[in-house]
C-alpha cells in the first residue's frame, strides 16, 4: 500500500522544495533526462534479488522506483521525499507498487515510516546536491542498511571534462534550482564508511559529469 504521511513544512527545507517543484513536477522527468545522467547506469548495476527491500531517499516523482521495479521485479519498493508536491506525483505514478512517505533525509525513522528498520538497498539519486546537511544524509542512509546491504549514490561530479564555458553555464543553471555539486562526495562517503565499518567504491562518469559511489555493509556485523 502506498501511504504518504503529512506534516507542515512552512519555513523548512520542505517548503523550499515544494515552492521549486509545485509546477516543475509536471515536466520534471521530461526535462531532467537531458542532464541527470548516470541514474540508469546505477540502477542497472544494483544487483537486486527478488524479495529484497529497496529505499529511495528523495524519491521525487517516483521515476527511479518505477525503473527499479521494472529492472528488478519482485523487490519491495519504498521511497520518501521532503516535498509533498513531488510525493503527489510519485503516488499517482506508482500507486500500490511502492510505499511512500514524507520524510527528511537527515533525520528519518524507517520503522515509523514503513514499519521496517533496515533495507537491502538504499538509493540517493541527485538529491545530495540539494540537501544542506548532505553528509548527515549519507550517514543516516548508511545507518539503515541491512547486513550485506548497499547504499547507492549518484550525483554531479566535478565536471572537469566539460569545456570551461559550458561548465560555467551548467553550474549557473544548477544554482537556479539550489543545486550545488558536492566535490568532496567520495571523501565524505569514505569517512562515513570508516565510521560505520562499511566498504566503499566509486566510479567517475564520462567527463566527470557524474559520480557513482557505493557503500556496502558486511554480511555479518
Amino acid at each position: 500500500m502506498s501511504t504518504i504521511l503529512t506534516r507542515p513544512t512552512t519555513g523548512s527545507h520542505g517548503a523550499l522544495m515544494d515552492s521549486i517543484y509545485r509546477r516543475q513536477r509536471h515536466i520534471y522527468d521530461a526535462t531532467r533526462k537531458y542532464y541527470l545522467f548516470g541514474r540508469d547506469t546505477l540502477i542497472d548495476r544494483m544487483g537486486c534479488t527478488p524479495g529484497q527491500s529497496v529505499l529511495e531517499v528523495g524519491c521525487g516523482t517516483g521515476r527511479n522506483l518505477d525503473r527499479i521495479g521494472s529492472r528488478w521485479p519482485w523487490v519491495r519498493l519504498h521511497g520518501f521525499d521532503i516535498s509533498t508536491q513531488m510525493l503527489e506525483t510519485a503516488q499517482a505514478r506508482l500507486g500500490t507498487d511502492a510505499r511512500l512517505a514524507l520524510g527528511d533525509a537527515t533525520d528519518f525513522d524507517p520503522a515509523a515510516l514503513f514499519g521496517i528498520g533496515q533495507f537491502d538497498h538504499v538509493m540517493i539519486s541527485f538529491a545530495l546536491s540539494m540537501i544542506p546537511d548532505w553528509r548527515a544524509a549519507i550517514d543516516q542512509a548508511a545507518r539503515v542498511l541491512a547486513p550485506g546491504g548497499k547504499l547507492h549514490i549518484v550525483d554531479f561530479g566535478d565536471l572537469e571534462g566539460l569545456p570551461r564555458p559550458l561548465r560555467a553555464v551548467l553550474n549557473g543553471w544548477l544554482a537556479r534550482f539550489h543545486v550545488t555539486p558536492r566535490l568532496d562526495l567520495v571523501e565524505s562517503a569514505e569517512a562515513v564508511a570508516q565510521t560505520r565499518g562499511l566498504t566503499v567504491r566509486s566510479r567517475r562518469g564520462p567527463l566527470g559529469y557524474y559520480r557513482i559511489v557505493t557503500l556496502r555493509r558486511p554480511d555479518t556485523d
